[in-house]
């Protein structure tokens, strides 16, 4: 029961790579997997956080899922979590 409700924030999550974290200016750069719900393939970009508090969670090398939205054509990342390395 438990599952299937938290499955459609995971269905939102991609999976990438940090490649590059700018705290200062807010700006994550991402390798990351097709993101779904923005219909775009995998490649990576530069996304803009929509709190700058989310990039200090992360760092270069890190595994990641993250949620993607655009906003008037701007790229943002809303949420980011770090995933463990078994």
């Amino acid at each position: 029961e438990h599952a299937r409700m938290e499955k459609p924030a995971a269905a939102t999550m991609t999976v990438g790579e940090v490649r590059k974290v700018d705290v200062e200016l807010g700006k994550i750069t991402i390798k990351h997997a097709d993101i779904k719900n923005l219909a775009m393939p995998a490649m990576t970009m530069v996304f803009t956080a929509t709190d700058k508090a989310l990039l200090s969670e992360v760092k270069a090398g890190d595994r990641i899922r993250f949620v993607a939205t655009n906003q008037n054509g701007k790229l943002l990342v809303t949420a980011i979590e770090a995933l463990t390395v078994e």
